[in-house]
């Protein structure tokens, strides 16, 4: 049977260090706040906005809703953005995506200025992640991956570890970033080419291909570490499930993170801890 490599502790410790932090921020004058742009009321946007809502109130983190219609034009997505750019009393803004489709994406990412881009939804902080520069921030899932083999001290350095998946929200900079830990990173993708064989080469195996059961048994062996990411609704068995066939794959891996309750648990925590470090890097304070 596997370790189960579950969210919650480390969702905990983040938030007891940001908490800290906050709190000497606040000794300042400095409150750490979040401002949330969401157009619309997506279900899955909701959730996460309660979720984020709920950590940062625990943390010491304000937050300011910026909730706009579904059929807002782009203008005044536009001038939200410019807004809160303009406000040196909020530190971090988190957009939801994909907006709807008739708004301009990709120009209300490049209107935030990355300073406050805690999510990386800006082309610096994607800079920032593939330069390993203090730009911006990266995307919260893909730190949430890091942040969750380093608490469980899942040797990285000199790792083999294959990433399946190649967005900018999760694959291109989760292999970044663990490149930065040093370990020797494939990344892979729903059509490579045996795609089992290049997962059981590795010795850590981080799926985020969008897709359910894209991970069997057959792309496993023992003494791996897997990290699924996915997050996808079995209309079936109506529960959430992952990318990976955890049922197949548990009993023959030596850890795997559950779903629900892995990576996702963690992302929240991580945003929170973003918001605190905006806020200290436009004070000028090391954190």
């Amino acid at each position: 049977m596997a370790d189960l490599l579950k969210g919650l502790p480390v969702a905990q410790a983040l938030s007891e260090r940001a908490a800290r932090r906050a709190a000497a921020l606040a000794q300042r004058g400095i409150i750490p706040t979040l401002a949330i742009v969401r157009v619309g009321e997506r279900a899955d946007d909701l959730a996460y906005e309660r979720g984020a809502c709920k950590r940062c109130e625990n943390t010491g983190v304000l937050v300011r809703k910026y909730a706009l219609p579904a059929d807002c034009l782009q203008e005044q997505l536009l001038e939200t953005i410019a807004n809160i750019n303009a406000d040196d009393t909020v530190h971090g803004c988190l957009m939801f995506r994909p907006l709807p489709s008739h708004l301009n994406e990709e120009e209300a990412c490049a209107a935030l200025v990355p300073t406050k881009d805690v999510d990386c939804a800006t082309q610096g902080s994607l800079f920032g992640v593939f330069a390993q520069r203090d730009v911006g921030f990266p995307p919260c899932t893909a730190e949430a991956c890091v942040a969750l083999l380093k608490h469980y001290a899942v040797e990285l350095c000199g790792a083999r570890v294959t990433v399946v998946g190649r967005s900018l929200v999760i694959g291109k900079p989760v292999s970044m970033m663990l490149q930065a830990c040093d370990s020797t990173v494939t990344m892979c993708h729903t059509r490579t080419r045996d795609l089992a064989a290049a997962c059981r080469e590795a010795d850590v195996l981080v799926v985020a291909a969008g897709h359910p059961n894209t991970v069997g048994v057959e792309a496993v062996r023992e003494g791996q570490v897997v990290i699924d990411v996915g997050i996808n609704w079995n209309e079936d068995e109506q529960r959430l499930v992952g990318d990976v066939s955890f049922s197949e794959v548990e009993p023959h891996v030596s850890a795997i993170t559950p779903v629900p309750g892995g990576v996702g648990s963690v992302t929240t925590a991580v945003l929170v801890k973003h918001v605190v470090e905006a806020a200290e890097r436009i004070c000028g304070i090391d954190g």
